[in-house]
């Protein structure tokens, strides 16, 4: 997601409350089967407080009738243009808190995913960390950066996580294959599971290292056309059908199953034309990122072109007055329901290509 509400990193505080033996003599995986359809949430460990405990959002997730959490942790550096990559007091959780969430995710009956996020603590308007240059040169980031998510892997490890993803929307530096499958390799010593990198909506064929990983991450905030010509009750599934054919194509053409590692929508009047963007807008409307999410399940819930997905994002107030990417407390949240309770099919391994 290219852009972050930050403001909740404040208000949080007033809440209340088995992978073949190429991959190295680790501990076994959960029994569950890693091949079943993904219906998830992603969970931004972004509150103020480093230790806050988080168990109360993977209750609510669950109660809504999902089967898998991604648990979300940022971490900084100064500029587009840095290495120091770090967890930043105030805006990223303690490990033991990490470790925490994972597990309380496991003890309540769902799969846990673990993604690190790099952020910008300073930064232009339109500056994120898909235009990363580091002026240091590539080695002296990919080894900040490879000290940020190692320790992370390991985490994800020892609480049996069923994915790790080991990147998201780095556009600028995806083209350094190399970099990348050095960093792949070494993650797959810590790590087990199924791993994955979380590439932008527009940007996955820029990535070399596909071979590399168990599947394709996919963010799918496309913008949606003829959203505005549909009647305020009906189906958009229709506005999905170009972004659709894409995906297909993709999955096809790498031969490996697609993931969306995060698909959502701010509840403000912009949100079908720019769904990656909880500021170009202060123009309430809870009812299209209803419907914009049941545009979501209506186009893919009778189709296998994806092998699951992941809501972005629980974390936040949310509310009826609320503006942010939260469904929570949103008429979006009852659809989300009823969106999980759906039949979803993943792609057999012949329509991934292989």
């Amino acid at each position: 997601m290219r852009t972050a509400a930050l403001g909740a990193l404040a208000v949080i505080l007033l809440f209340g409350g088995a992978i073949d033996a190429s991959r190295g003599a680790l501990g076994s995986r959960p029994s569950i089967d890693d091949r079943a359809y993904v219906r998830g949430v992603a969970l931004g460990l972004f509150a103020t407080d480093p230790d806050w405990d988080y168990g109360p959002l993977v209750e609510e997730i669950r109660d809504r009738g999902a089967s898998d959490v991604l648990i979300v942790v940022n971490a900084y550096q100064s500029d587009r243009f840095a290495s120091d990559i770090a967890l930043r007091p105030g805006r990223s959780p303690s490990e033991a808190t990490v470790a925490r969430t994972l597990a309380q995710v496991q003890r309540a009956g769902m799969r846990a995913a673990l993604m690190p996020v790099v952020r910008l603590q300073n930064r232009d308007p339109h500056e994120w960390r898909g235009v990363i240059a580091p002026a240091d040169g590539l080695d002296a980031w990919f080894a900040s950066y490879r000290r940020f998510v190692l320790p992370l892997a390991r985490l994800a490890q020892g609480a049996k996580a069923q994915r790790f993803v080991v990147g998201s929307e780095l556009s600028s530096l995806e083209p350094y294959q190399d970099h990348w499958r050095a960093l792949i390799s070494e993650l797959r010593s810590a790590f087990s599971g199924v791993m994955s990198y979380s590439a932008n909506w527009d940007h996955a064929d820029a990535v070399r290292f596909w071979d590399a990983l168990d599947e394709v991450g996919l963010t799918a905030y496309f913008p949606l056309t003829g959203v505005e010509e549909s009647s305020s009750t009906g189906s958009l599934a229709h506005a999905w059908r170009t972004p659709r054919r894409e995906i297909d194509e993709l999955r096809r053409r790498v031969g490996k199953p697609v993931v969306i590692t995060e698909i959502g929508y701010p509840s403000q009047g912009s949100a079908a034309s720019q769904p990656w963007d909880d500021t170009s807008s202060k123009e309430l409307d809870l009812r299209l990122q209803q419907r914009l999410y049941r545009s979501f399940c209506d186009a893919f819930s009778e189709t296998s072109s994806i092998s699951g997905f992941y809501v972005w994002n629980w974390f936040g107030f949310g509310g009826p007055r609320d503006l942010s990417f939260t469904p929570r407390g949103k008429p979006a949240a009852n659809e989300l329901a009823r969106c999980f309770e759906r039949s979803w099919t993943a792609p057999t391994t012949a329509e991934n290509g292989s």
